[in-house]
């Protein structure tokens, strides 16, 4: 029992090493420049443990998106101060503030999905696939609109997109060029749009 145990502790430290070695190496060389040697390399490990955990670097990828979502939605959950009233300035304000700080903290991977799903469809696919259930919980926050939609989904769609696209802009391209946005600017230029689009007001 012991070693078993012993075991599965060293499985899982290895796991947690290969996922933070390659969260930095997205960092430093980008997704597409990332070979599975660097990873290993970064996380002290033989190459050949890797395949023990994970069939392809995609397949980590996903992982980590995985592993992300977890987080936020336990964090959504103990948020006392979370609504899912849109109707309410400060409810489609708390989700765009998670969102950006969300964001900001998973930079390497949220670059890495964008260049994943850019270059290969079908993993593109399957990181959607991995996120419809994380949105699924968005329905209801339409749903008290004056105008609620029948079908959310391109509401959704619309918000997910502005979110992503001016976080990439801001937090990734700009800031390679030294250029940036005060968090607090962003945040509220995103909810005043979004607001002002869903609830017209």
């Amino acid at each position: 029992m012991v070693q078993t145990g012993s075991r599965q502790e060293k499985a899982a430290g290895t796991e947690a090493a290969l996922k933070q070695a390659a969260r930095q190496v997205f960092a430093e060389r980008g997704y597409l420049n990332t070979k599975i040697t660097d990873v290993t390399a970064a996380a002290g490990r033989a190459t050949g443990s890797f395949y023990n955990h994970f069939a392809s670097k995609e397949e980590l990828l996903e992982s980590l998106l995985t592993d992300m979502l977890a987080t936020a939605d336990e964090a959504v959950l103990g948020d006392a101060t979370h609504s899912a009233d849109f109707s309410e300035r400060s409810s489609i304000r708390w989700h765009v503030a998670t969102f950006w700080r969300f964001y900001q903290a998973h930079l390497p991977e949220m670059v890495a999905l964008k260049q994943a799903a850019m270059v290969d469809p079908a993993v593109g696919l399957r990181l959607q696939q991995i996120m419809n259930d994380d949105r699924a919980h968005m329905v209801e926050h339409f749903s008290h609109l004056p105008d609620a939609p029948a079908d959310p989904t391109p509401h959704i769609s619309a918000m997910n997109a502005l979110l992503e696209g001016f976080a990439y802009q801001w937090l990734v391209v700009n800031a390679a060029d030294g250029r940036t946005i005060p968090d607090e600017e962003a945040i509220e230029l995103l909810t005043d749009l979004l607001h002002h689009g869903f609830a017209g007001s």
